[in-house]
């Protein structure tokens, strides 16, 4: 509306100034009709001036190589940055579940060993099957994590070339900014690691106190044959 207001103001003005023009000018007749056509030009030229000045204008930079290089090598480390942090937390959470999954079974397999001599077959065979399947999860986590893992050390990789490459063309702050995000990106993975490392400890202590308690049973049961079948006797 601003616009159309000054595009108005700007037509008024020039009437008015043509109405004083040929009040002190008395061309030919056979002229007027060019003098019309060049102020309804004029008219027109200013009113898409008007039009054009509601946009402002940007002054365009004379950029040389250097300056392109550097922009370019600033956008290639903004996009490793974020392929870095989209893969970071895909492998975090992805660790984060596998060890969710292991201290699951880790509880399994306690409640289990807990509960020998004490449970029927049915009882017994019922656990082994939601152990079997913890353990088909643990699996699928597992895999699920070295597929990730893989992109993650893809981005890391590509994080370093990127910044090589925005050092070596002038672009300090942007390579400065991509090795501060794979330090953090590597930090925090290490984190996501030791907790995965840990659970996995726990499940290989729970696997050796499993077979103990199960051989313990076993020889038990060898044990109490003889003895009925002497009684038998």
């Amino acid at each position: 509306m601003a616009a159309l207001r000054r595009i108005t103001t700007c037509v008024r003005l020039l009437r008015s100034s043509a109405r004083v023009l040929f009040s002190s000018i008395k061309p030919a007749a056979h002229k007027a009709g060019k003098w019309t056509s060049i102020l309804y030009t004029g008219v027109a030229s200013v009113t898409v001036g008007a039009g054009l000045c509601a946009v402002p204008f940007k002054q365009v930079e004379n950029l040389s190589h250097d300056s392109l290089i550097r922009r370019a090598a600033s956008l290639v480390t903004d996009s490793s940055s974020t392929f870095l942090s989209q893969t970071t937390l895909a492998l975090i959470d992805a660790i984060t579940e596998y060890s969710k999954a292991v201290h699951t079974l880790i509880a399994l397999q306690r409640r289990y060993l807990d509960s020998l001599g004490r449970l029927t077959s049915a009882e017994e065979n019922t656990i082994w099957q939601v152990i079997i399947g913890q353990r088909s999860e643990i699996s699928d986590r597992q895999d699920l994590c070295k597929r990730f893992e893989s992109s993650w050390v893809n981005a890391v990789k590509l994080c370093e070339t990127a910044a090589e490459a925005a050092y070596a063309s002038g672009a300090e702050h942007a390579s400065i900014t991509v090795r501060t995000n794979i330090q953090v990106a590597l930090s925090q993975v290490e984190e996501a690691q030791k907790m995965s490392l840990e659970a996995d400890k726990k499940l290989a202590e729970t696997k050796v106190m499993e077979v103990e308690r199960m051989s313990a049973q076993s020889n038990s049961d060898e044990e109490e044959v003889p003895e009925a079948y002497l009684r038998e006797d």
